[in-house]
């Protein structure tokens, strides 16, 4: 009797985790993407805060740019604009290895132009 009882739970590790793998798999996948996600946002954040740091000591545009594009992630878009005393630096980016997705991070920095630091208005 007891042979029988035994036999029946035959399989049934193996069914367990022929279900229980694949989800482990796609959790493991989907923390790999969002710390991938959040590499690209920490990288826009810091090229943001170069470009502005860069743009507000009156750097030319060109050498804004390329400081800003050299701390992004690869492929980014950057713009630099002005508006009064502040100059305003955004990165756009798609994160690595995620390119199918339509995925963007996108991060900006605004700064005081130094020329115009320290100036009262009447």
């Amino acid at each position: 009797m007891g042979r029988c009882e035994r036999g029946t739970d035959r399989g049934f590790v193996t069914a367990e985790s022929a279900v229980v793998l694949p989800v482990l798999v796609m959790f493991a996948t989907a923390l790999v993407w969002g710390l991938l996600v959040v590499a690209a946002q920490i990288q826009c954040v810091d090229a943001a805060r170069t470009g502005a740091r860069a743009a507000a000591r009156q750097d030319p545009a060109d050498a804004v740019v390329e400081a800003t594009r050299r701390a992004a992630p690869r492929g980014a878009k950057v713009t630099v604009s002005r508006e009064g005393d502040q100059v305003r630096v955004t990165v756009t980016a798609r994160p690595p290895a995620l390119h199918a997705l339509p995925f963007e991070v996108r991060e900006e920095a605004v700064a005081s132009a130094e020329e115009t630091v320290g100036v009262r208005v009447p």
